[in-house]
């Protein structure tokens, strides 16, 4: 039976909101609808905090921190740097919990003492307006989904051998031999942990292209820093089937004729994330769904019922990141305030890859620009010998910048090396703002120096008006 933690008994409620989820996007818009009044419930049935807190952002960033550190001591050996470092993974992992244990409670106490009911267990639409969580009815003018995501079921035989991507983070030891199924993100960024660490780690790609959201020029420096760090990475590798044996796991991949076995000791999904919306029975809310997810407008709303709004990974048609669940919290909040009046725009989300080196995109890539007929001309390079770069050992450093040729704002930017996570921010506020290559010179801005966003002007040079 679900429990409100506000009341001890089952019982029948209205609300103004129900929201479904407590990550980012969930718990941003519980607490400013009830800041501005409202009567507000929230609901999950995993533990208070959201993917970013507990299966996402906050765990990976210790976790590519600890890599990061090991990368920056043997990138300069024999640079004046002396001596091993290792990664200790139990020791990892216990300082790991230390930012993510804390969560659920203080989350969960954070929302009592706003005076929003909490509720725990599994929601389901009974009506337009209404859910039930186990023995409780809650009925509401609006309801909010933010249910964020989960491993995108794959359907092959021995599936239930993985260990999904939320696991990962939690692993009381890392064994040697690890196979990564999919080739995106979440398999590059653990794959680099790992091999930093010491396993001997397999990305298994079905498709010929890894990290098909990025440039591929800037994606193959990944892929080149990657082999030389022992990841083997293998494209046009689709999963067959898993198997245990007497060894462990065998992984059978690849296309019909042309299947090879990979043995492992642990087998990682990592092969993309869906909504989690599946139990919620929408149907019997009259939320219109296609093979994405649920079906919404400009505003967040479902098309079919104007009391749902979806925020966050739960909304199919936006970038599975934080600052955009971030962002779609507030578009969700002002349109139940103030009556639709804002729309969602994804066309500038930066994003990053935490590996060792970084990899971090924005804007347009050439295949987006070509199919939509945008012109444009690139302006591409390699920075691996500037100082900022050897002085660190960075051998993987590039560029990769796409400008119009008549207005010269800039359209995209793709970046690989040092810190490049944050340099691709000043690229973000540039596209938004239309700025052009100008605008980003020495004669514009004094940037910081010596720093690796001063970088930007070798990457703009060739581009300036003399």
């Amino acid at each position: 039976m679900a429990l409100c933690s506000n009341r001890s008994l089952t019982m029948e409620r209205e609300y103004d909101v129900v929201v479904v989820g407590t990550g980012v996007a969930g718990s941003d818009i519980a607490w400013h609808c009830r800041d501005a009044g409202m009567e507000v419930a929230i609901v999950d049935y995993r533990d208070y905090g959201g993917t970013c807190a507990l299966r996402g952002c906050v765990p990976k960033r210790v976790l590519a921190s600890a890599a990061g550190a090991v990368a920056r001591v043997r990138d300069q050996q024999g640079n004046g740097i002396s001596g091993e470092v290792s990664i200790d993974w139990p020791r990892l992992v216990a300082f790991e919990r230390t930012f993510t244990d804390p969560v659920p409670r203080r989350k969960e106490d954070g929302f009592r003492g706003a005076g929003i009911h909490t509720y725990h267990g599994f929601a389901r639409f009974t009506g337009e307006k209404r859910v039930t969580i186990g023995g409780d009815t809650l009925t509401a003018r609006y309801i909010v989904i933010a249910a964020g995501a989960h491993p995108r079921p794959l359907n092959v035989p021995g599936e239930d051998l993985m260990t999904s991507s939320d696991d990962f983070f939690y692993l009381e030891a890392l064994p040697e031999r690890i196979v990564f199924i999919g080739g995106g993100y979440i398999s590059f960024e653990f794959a680099h942990v790992a091999a930093r660490a010491g396993s001997a780690a397999t990305i298994l790609q079905r498709s010929g292209r890894v990290l098909s959201g990025f440039d591929p020029d800037i994606v193959d420096r990944l892929v080149l820093a990657s082999g030389e760090l022992g990841i083997d990475v293998q494209v046009n590798t689709p999963l067959v089937s898993i198997e245990k044996n007497a060894a462990g796991l065998r992984v059978r991949a690849g296309r019909e004729g042309e299947e090879r076995t990979f043995d492992a000791d642990m087998v990682v999904h990592g092969a993309g994330r869906v909504s989690a919306i599946e139990g919620l029975d929408l149907a019997a809310g009259n939320v219109e769904t296609d093979r994405r997810g649920i079906v919404v407008d400009a505003h967040l709303r479902s098309v079919s019922n104007p009391a749902v709004y979806v925020a966050g990974d739960a909304n199919a048609n936006s970038p599975q990141l934080t600052p955009v669940a971030v962002m779609d919290a507030h578009i969700v909040v002002d349109n139940i305030l103030n009556g639709n009046t804002r729309v969602a725009d994804y066309s500038v989300v930066p994003s990053a890859v935490f590996t060792t080196p970084p990899l971090a995109s924005v804007g347009l890539t050439e295949e987006a620009a070509m199919e939509g007929g945008i012109p444009y001309i690139v302006n591409a390079g390699d920075l691996s010998a500037r100082f900022t770069n050897r002085s660190v050992g960075q051998r993987h450093v590039g560029y990769k910048l796409l400008v119009d040729g008549d207005s010269r704002r800039i359209l995209g930017a793709h970046l690989i090396g040092s810190h490049v996570e944050e340099v691709i921010n000043v690229f973000a506020l540039a596209i938004r703002h239309n700025l052009t290559v100008d605008d980003l010179t020495l004669d514009a801005i004094p940037w910081a120096y010596p720093s690796n966003v001063y970088d930007i002007i070798h990457m703009v040079h060739p581009l300036v008006r003399k």
